[in-house]
């Protein structure tokens, strides 16, 4: 199954989170199969190069999006309809 879903990156007490599309079963921070976004919490505008053609994409695969994401989407009034 595949998820989208948020991978950390960045450095202690800096985290820059990626926004990806993966297998469920890989670990976290791993291997990806696609690139869908950036979130970094400490920044004025929180989400960036969010590529909403591509989720919607995957959406429509069969992908599920994990809580968090779908919060973040809808917290930054960003649309999938």
């Amino acid at each position: 199954m595949i998820k989208i879903r948020m991978s950390r990156g960045g450095r202690i007490a800096r985290p820059i989170y990626t926004i990806v599309a993966t297998n469920s079963r890989s670990p976290r921070d791993s291997k990806y199969l696609e690139k869908l976004g950036q979130y970094d919490p400490k920044a004025s505008p929180e989400l960036k190069n969010v590529k909403t053609d591509a989720l919607k994409a995957w959406l429509s695969k069969g992908a599920h999006m994990s809580d968090t994401v779908k919060s973040l989407l809808k917290r930054n009034n960003i649309s999938l309809d």
